[in-house]
C-alpha cells in the first residue's frame, strides 16, 4: 500500500535537487551507487556471480566512471534468470509487489520492488509533472493500463489530490472520447499513440474538442508531425516522457522542451557501444540504466534496447538535471481494422500482460496479415503436449476477444506455437508488427 507521507517527503526532496549544483548531484550519484553496489554484490546471488566473473570487487566501483567495470545485464539474459537469483536474499519474494513489462518486445520480464522502492518511483515521477505545470487539485485522467489503476490510492480519491481517473487503454475510441470529456481532465496523460488515435478520431468526426491545459505521453515514440496532430486538436502543449517499466520514468520534457531531463538522482543513464563502453556526446548509444533506489532487485548496468545520445546543452529552464536526446526506440505498428478503427499496438501488448497464463509465455509477436485477420505466434516457457496446448490456446484466444472484442470487429485471431520467434526484419524483435498500411 502507497505510503503518501513518505511519497510526499521523497518528492519534497526530489523537488530541491533539482536546482543542485552538478558537483553535488555527482556526489549524491556517486554515494548511492557505492551502497547499491555493495548491497548487490553481498545480498543478490546474480549480481555477486556477475562480479566474480568481471573479477571485480564492490571496492573497485567508487566512481560514475567505474561503472564500465562492469558487464551490461540485457534484459534478455535476466528474464531468463529465476527470481530467487535476481532479489535479494533479505526479501521475501511474496511480501514484493511485482510490476510486469508489457511485453512491447514480445519478451515479458517481471521486476520485484519493495514499498519503499514503489513510493520512490511515484515521486519521481510526480516530480516531473509538477514541473510542466500539474498542480494537486487538477482533473487528471489517463488513457493507460489496468495495472496502472491501483497507483492513486483511496485517500487521494477522496481528497482529490493528485488523483487520477484512469480509462483502459482497450476500450474502443468511442469510449474513450465519451469518458475524457465527461471528466472534463485538466491534465491528459496516456500511452501516446492512443492519445494521437484519440486526436485522430475527435478531428475525423469533427467532434466537440476536449481542453486539457497539459498533455503528457509516454511509453510510445511518435514523430512531430503526429504530436503537433495531437496538439492542434487539444489545444493543450505535448510533454513526452521517456523510461520503461524496469526503472519507471526515467527522463522528461519540460515546459522549453530542448532536450530531455534525465532523472540521474534516481537512475544512472549511460550511453554505450556495442562492446559497452560509454560514447562521446556526438555519437548516439544503447541505453544503460544503474537504479539507485532498487534494494529488493538491484538492476546495474542494464539495458532494455533503447537508443539515445548524451546532450551538451544546457536547459534555459534553470533545473540542472542534465539533458539527453532521444533519436530511436521500440517502434511497433497501429493496427487497421475492418471498421476503419485503428488500434494501439500498447492496446495488444496490455492484453497480454493481462491473461492470467501471462506467465507461461516466455515470447510472443502479433501479426496483421489482413484487416479481419490477426495472427498470434507465442513461445511458452516449459515445453507442452497437444492437449495443454489446445488449453492455453483456447484460454489465451477468450482473454483476448473479451479484452479487445475483436470478434465483434469481424477479426479472426490464430494462435499458434513457436519452438523460437525470429527477429524482424528491421533485426528486432517487435511484439506488434502490421502488414496492412493504415
Amino acid at each position: 500500500m502507497t505510503n503518501l507521507l513518505r511519497v510526499t517527503y521523497y518528492l519534497a526532496a526530489a523537488l530541491r535537487r533539482l536546482y543542485w549544483r552538478k558537483n553535488m548531484l555527482r556526489r549524491f550519484q556517486e554515494k548511492r551507487l557505492r551502497s547499491v553496489v555493495n548491497y548487490a554484490y553481498r545480498f543478490v546471488p546474480f549480481y555477486h556471480e556477475k562480479f566474480k566473473e568481471a573479477n571485480v570487487s564492490p571496492d573497485d566501483i567508487k566512481t560514475l566512471d567505474d561503472l564500465s567495470k562492469l558487464p551490461v545485464v540485457k534484459k534478455d539474459t535476466a528474464r531468463l534468470v529465476d527470481p530467487y537469483r535476481l532479489v535479494s536474499v533479505q526479501f521475501n519474494l511474496q511480501g514484493l509487489k511485482i510490476v510486469r513489462t508489457s511485453g512491447s518486445t514480445g519478451k515479458p520480464f517481471q521486476v520485484y520492488l519493495s514499498r519503499a522502492e514503489d513510493d520512490w518511483r511515484k515521486a519521481i515521477y510526480m516530480r516531473a509533472n509538477i514541473s510542466c505545470g500539474q498542480k494537486p487539485r487538477d482533473r487528471w485522467v489517463a488513457i493507460t493500463a489496468p495495472h496502472h489503476f491501483g497507483d492513486t490510492t483511496r485517500l487521494q480519491q477522496r481528497l482529490g489530490v493528485f488523483a487520477r481517473l484512469n480509462i483502459p487503454v482497450s476500450s474502443g475510441l468511442a469510449s474513450q472520447i465519451q469518458l475524457v470529456k465527461e471528466a472534463k481532465p485538466d491534465v491528459l496523460d496516456g500511452y501516446s499513440g492512443s492519445l494521437l488515435l484519440l486526436a485522430r478520431e475527435i478531428e475525423r468526426r469533427k467532434l466537440e474538442t476536449i481542453n486539457p491545459r497539459i498533455i503528457f505521453g509516454t511509453a510510445e515514440l511518435i514523430d512531430d508531425r503526429s504530436i503537433k496532430i495531437i496538439e492542434n486538436v487539444f489545444n493543450a502543449p505535448f510533454y513526452d516522457q521517456f523510461g520503461c517499466v524496469e526503472v519507471d520514468r526515467t527522463a522528461w520534457q519540460c515546459p522549453e522542451r530542448v532536450g530531455y531531463h534525465m532523472d540521474i538522482d534516481s537512475v544512472i543513464m549511460q550511453f554505450v557501444d556495442s562492446e559497452g563502453n560509454d560514447v562521446s556526446s556526438d555519437e548516439r548509444g544503447e541505453v544503460v540504466y544503474t537504479s539507485l533506489f532498487n534494494y529488493a532487485m538491484p538492476l546495474i548496468r542494464y539495458s532494455v534496447g533503447d537508443i539515445g545520445q548524451y546532450s551538451l546543452d544546457e536547459c534555459p529552464c534553470g533545473r540542472m538535471l542534465p539533458l539527453m536526446k532521444v533519436l530511436e526506440g521500440r517502434k511497433d505498428s497501429f493496427i487497421l481494422l475492418p471498421n476503419g478503427q485503428l488500434l494501439s499496438p500498447r492496446a495488444f501488448t496490455v492484453a497480454m500482460s493481462m491473461f492470467k497464463r501471462y506467465q507461461d509465455i516466455e515470447e510472443f509477436r502479433i501479426v496483421q496479415r489482413r484487416q479481419n485477420y490477426i495472427e498470434f505466434f507465442i513461445k511458452t516457457v516449459h515445453a507442452q503436449d497437444t492437449v495443454e496446448r489446445q488449453v492455453l490456446e483456447k484460454e489465451l484466444d477468450a482473454h483476448i476477444q473479451k479484452t479487445l472484442d475483436l470478434q465483434r470487429l469481424g477479426v479472426t485471431i490464430s494462435i499458434k506455437h513457436m519452438d523460437e520467434i525470429h527477429l524482424s526484419k528491421t533485426g528486432k524483435l517487435t511484439a506488434v508488427l502490421s502488414e496492412v498500411n493504415p
